[in-house]
């Protein structure tokens, strides 16, 4: 029954996830990339400082660092280090390559998304501030587009559930806790019949506990808490990978080859256990769409709350998000697991393959390594369960309206998802989160698509009045 029902899973993930899905991905970030004049090249400088600048007069719940970090919250977790893994694991070493081509044009797409979440966001009387695709569809494309809206709202709230925000984060930190303290499960217990280890069930718990203190305090307590973890967090894992890189500096030049050929030929690179550019594509793009979210509709959330007025200056700010997750995390923990070979080990899934990959490539003993990446695997998928409970709880506050009872009764029940989600099986988890994401993407890229002129008149008219820039 179960495998019958995994099977039914996996034949709706790869309908959702095939190629029209990642063409139109594609397709929309090459657009706004052309129609933007490579925005995110020229202007990225611009960007990564207004990171930093806050507006002193803005409109908003949280500055633009915190809207950026509760962003970054739910895009940095799980999927910088089990995502890439998995990726380069079924793809082949090229499937990285098309994660960062994925990225580059996902910041166009992540740009476009903040700008139109500023612009058509709805601030009420007490500074409250609701924004993201349910509003830029409606207030934008027309009332007449509100069953769109409806929609992307509806598949948002089944992402933060079922997907990314729960399932996925919590299942990732029980299996890096459980692989340091007992990787032989030595010590079980006994859950619905079936045996779990102790370091399960308790990481299970601590992570619910510490899930329901801070989102019953809603988005001002989450982006808090994210202004601290998320940036420690980061830098420690970004030093981490450059010590791994620069201990490897003698491989890189071969792994960076791999990486290319296994892009365009993964048969000459894997051995033929990966025979088509098309598998690579596939899985390259999924996991990274899965990291950084660019396209999802899901950070544009975020931006609405960001103290600002100026709709394109969020914009850039959203885009570096993109830039930091992917391009700069997801990179780094890819060219990890390429140069220690981790993802030819046979017998190894998700955070096993990083795992083996520190404990060969760092400079310490395995022991410490191992820590390290559980500690940073911990808080980054901490803080998407907190990011993602604050998506959610928007989706849902755009489908009931006024009904505000509404929401304290969300959170609870996000809360036992958190609960439950260590006993959940991988493959079942990380493919429910893919099918989620898919349908989610596509309301949200088609309101771009038609209000991507808005976007265009937009940036000329702020980069026309500011020439200081």
């Amino acid at each position: 029954m179960f495998q019958q029902i995994n099977n039914l899973i996996i034949l709706i993930d790869d309908a959702v996830w095939g190629l029209p899905l990642i063409v139109f991905i594609l397709a929309v970030g090459i657009m706004l990339t052309l129609r933007l004049g490579l925005l995110q090249i020229i202007h990225l400088p611009k960007a990564l400082k207004f990171m930093f600048q806050n507006e002193e007069d803005g409109i908003g719940e949280v500055s633009s660092f915190g809207a950026l970090c509760t962003a970054l919250s739910a895009t940095i977790g799980t999927g910088n280090i089990v995502g890439v893994a998995t990726a380069v694991c079924a793809g082949g070493p090229g499937a990285l390559f098309w994660m960062v081509v994925a990225a580059f044009f996902g910041m166009a797409t992540k740009y476009a998304e903040g700008v139109l979440a500023v612009k058509y966001r709805v601030i009420d009387e007490t500074g409250h501030a609701l924004g993201g695709p349910f509003y830029y569809i409606e207030r934008g494309m027309g009332m007449k587009w509100s069953w769109l809206a409806k929609m992307f709202a509806f598949f948002g709230l089944c992402v933060g559930l079922m997907g990314i925000g729960t399932f996925t984060q919590v299942n990732g930190i029980a299996s890096a806790v459980k692989n340091f303290f007992d990787p032989q499960s030595l010590v079980t217990v006994s859950v619905l019949g079936t045996d779990y280890s102790w370091a399960v069930v308790i990481t299970g718990i601590i992570v619910t506990v510490c899930t329901a203190l801070v989102v019953i305090g809603g988005i001002k307590r989450i982006a808090n808490v994210s202004q601290i973890i998320v940036p420690f967090m980061a830098v420690i894992y970004i030093v981490v990978c450059l010590i791994l890189l620069v201990t490897n500096a003698s491989a890189i030049p071969a792994a960076l080859a791999q990486i290319v050929k296994g892009a365009f030929n993964p048969a000459a690179v894997t051995g033929g256990i990966v025979g088509t550019m098309a598998i690579a594509m596939q899985k390259g793009i999924a996991r990274g769409i899965f990291s950084n979210e660019a396209g999802l509709g899901s950070a544009p959330i975020a931006a609405a709350a960001a103290q600002t007025k100026e709709p394109v200056r969020q914009g850039l700010v959203s885009m570096t998000g993109t830039f930091i997750d992917t391009i700069v995390i997801c990179t780094m923990t890819g060219l990890s697991i390429v140069i220690t070979g981790a993802w030819q080990v046979e017998g190894l899934k998700g955070v096993e393959v990083t795992n083996y990959a520190f404990q060969q490539g760092l400079p310490f003993s395995s022991t410490v390594s191992s820590f390290i990446l559980m500690a940073c695997l911990v808080f980054f998928a901490f803080t998407t369960i907190l990011g993602w409970d604050y998506y959610s709880e928007r989706c849902l506050e755009y489908l009931v309206k006024d009904k505000k009872a509404a929401i304290p009764a969300f959170r609870w029940l996000y809360i036992l998802c958190v609960f439950i989600g260590p006993y959940m099986t991988v493959e079942a988890v990380w493919n429910i989160a893919d099918i989620f994401n898919g349908l989610m993407a596509f309301p949200n890229l088609i309101a771009i698509i038609v209000l991507s002129g808005v976007v265009v008149k937009e940036t000329k008219d702020y980069f026309v009045r500011h020439k200081e820039l």
